[in-house]
């Protein structure tokens, strides 16, 4: 064990006792809890949505709304209530193959659109979005459990393909002769299929399909059996904006069916292209289906994002972006920071100022509760498996110092505490693993070699964030994390501008950005001879 991992000092007893902690001796500290005015019923809830169109139980095939061919459902639940909240069909291998020939049907004449037309579409879109993003943030937190969550950032996806079509640029070559002529077209790779997780269940969506369409495809969407309504109703406001038949299919399916879909969609000859997001696991099974048959994949996996403290960091700042980067979602996001590393000589000073803001700033409760900003995990699964990183933690050494355990709140769901765990070793398993939630490890370091050296450590390399005021290390760090994204000075980086994904096991491709259209186009090099 380095150095940097032996701690000698103790912090204050702000500590709380984790429910899975063997030690009885750390006080009790309860974190602020909303409680709504009256017991919350989620169909009452889903009632409040204006529009009711917005509400489909059914899949999206060909411009029209379907049912599974089996008749079969499966139900909804909303994370902050474990109250249902509706039935949806149950699409299978044989319902997806039906939605990939109309998606191929489709595309013959979508790629023959003018880059133009595509635009006005999707800008249409964007303002449908927009302009309903009340009754699609309500529909978000009732089947995500997110804490009404902003519209803007998976609507700005569509807004900004839509300007990128338009500027999908070719190149004229210059040619070593004289009698030719050489140009460099770009075009629709064909037909796409998605597949997309809980956590953002708008902007998973909208950052692929809006640069697919853009660029020309046609797609085939299985949105996460936890989140479709949200896919659903972004079909609704399509079909209002005039995108065509067949572009836009969306094949909701149930966990049980997910495996045969995932399948179709990366076997079928039909489709040329597939865009995952969700885990290293999942996507290795997936790409290793598509090599069957030579299709381009764009994996956005899981992450293992460090956070690093520098001594000569502004310790005010980066507690304040720590609770943005870790807790947003309730830490359910592939960007979170997951490991929180800090300088031995400022460790104690900055564990105690992140703790209050925590405290200051977090408010646990149901998402459409007045004044919530920290909501539900998505499942038991999810919060299972954090307190069983929590106890393995314990057992290894480490203190919890905030938070810990389930809170006393009066609505039922899958809640659990924003965490603090102090006197951490590389040891355990959250150095190694993705939480996925709000477990938030500190570790202490000693040097810039060290620290790096341990932020590299893992196989995957998604993002990672760094805090200094020092110009020489800020360019240092940021070339040697072996990450795709870095943000220095800021927990913040996701932006429709810019481009996201990973390196190693986090994948490869980038959504987002100019880079993000080329992913769904394919190069074309045509020699003229005069």
């Amino acid at each position: 064990m380095s150095a940097a991992c032996s701690h000698s000092r103790i912090l204050p007893s702000r500590q709380v006792r984790s429910s899975t902690a063997p030690t009885s001796s750390i006080p009790t500290h309860t974190l602020p809890v909303v409680a709504a005015s009256a017991p919350i019923k989620s169909l009452d809830e889903l009632a409040k949505i204006n529009d009711k169109s917005l509400i489909q139980s059914q899949a999206y095939v060909d411009g029209r709304w379907v049912s599974a061919s089996s008749g079969k459902t499966f139900d909804v639940t909303d994370p902050g209530t474990m109250q249902k909240i509706g039935s949806v069909a149950d699409m299978d291998a044989d319902d997806v193959r039906r939605a990939i020939d109309a998606a191929s049907r489709a595309f013959e004449s979508w790629k023959n659109t003018t880059a133009k037309e595509r635009s006005l579409i999707l800008r249409r879109w964007f303002d449908l979005i927009i302009s309903n993003k009340d009754d699609l943030a309500r529909l978000m937190t009732l089947e995500g459990g997110n804490h009404w969550p902003k519209l803007v950032y998976g609507a700005s996806f569509i807004e900004w393909f839509g300007e990128e079509a338009k500027r999908a640029y070719g190149d004229v070559v210059p040619s070593p002769l004289s009698s030719t002529r050489m140009v460099v077209l770009k075009q629709p790779v064909g037909v796409v299929g998605i597949i997309t997780p809980y956590n953002f269940p708008n902007a998973m969506i909208t950052r692929k399909v809006g640069a697919a369409l853009a660029a020309g495809c046609t797609v085939v969407v299985r949105p996460a059996h936890e989140t479709p309504y949200s896919a659903l109703a972004l079909c609704e406001l399509a079909e209002r904006a005039g995108v065509p038949r067949g572009v836009f299919n969306v094949v909701p399916c149930s966990a049980e069916n997910t495996p045969d879909v995932g399948k179709e969609l990366t076997t079928n000859e039909a489709i040329r292209k597939v865009s995952f997001t969700g885990s290293t696991a999942v996507g290795k099974m997936l790409t290793a289906q598509a090599a069957g048959t030579m299709k381009r994949v764009s994996m956005e996996l899981g992450g293992n994002a460090p956070f690093i403290v520098f001594a000569d960091a502004d310790l005010d700042v980066a507690a304040e972006q720590l609770v943005a980067c870790k807790f947003r979602n309730s830490g359910q996001t592939c960007v979170c920071a997951n490991r929180i590393y800090v300088h031995e000589s400022v460790y104690d000073d900055f564990v105690s100022r992140f703790a209050v803001l925590v405290e200051k700033r977090l408010r646990i409760g149901h998402g459409v509760s007045e004044g919530v900003n920290f909501g539900p995990l998505i499942t038991e699964r999810g919060l299972q498996k954090i307190e069983d990183q929590l106890k393995r933690a314990v057992d290894a050494g480490a203190r919890v110092f905030l938070g810990g355990k389930r809170p006393d709140i009066s609505a039922a769901g899958y809640f659990f505490e924003p965490t603090i765990l102090v006197d951490v070793t590389d040891e355990v398993p959250m150095s190694c693993e993705e939480t996925f939630g709000p477990l938030c490890p500190v570790f202490k370091f000693s040097s810039e070699e060290e620290v790096i050296r341990r932020a590299n450590s893992v196989p995957v390399g998604l993002a990672g964030y760094f805090f200094s005021r020092d110009i020489g290390r800020v360019f240092r760090v940021a070339e040697a994390l072996e990450v795709g994204m870095v943000g220095a000075n800021t927990g913040i980086i996701s932006t429709e501008v810019a481009p996201f994904g990973g390196v190693k096991e986090s994948g490869f491709g980038r959504e987002g950005s100019r880079y993000g259209i080329d992913e769904y186009m394919n190069i074309k090099y045509i020699n003229i001879s005069l």
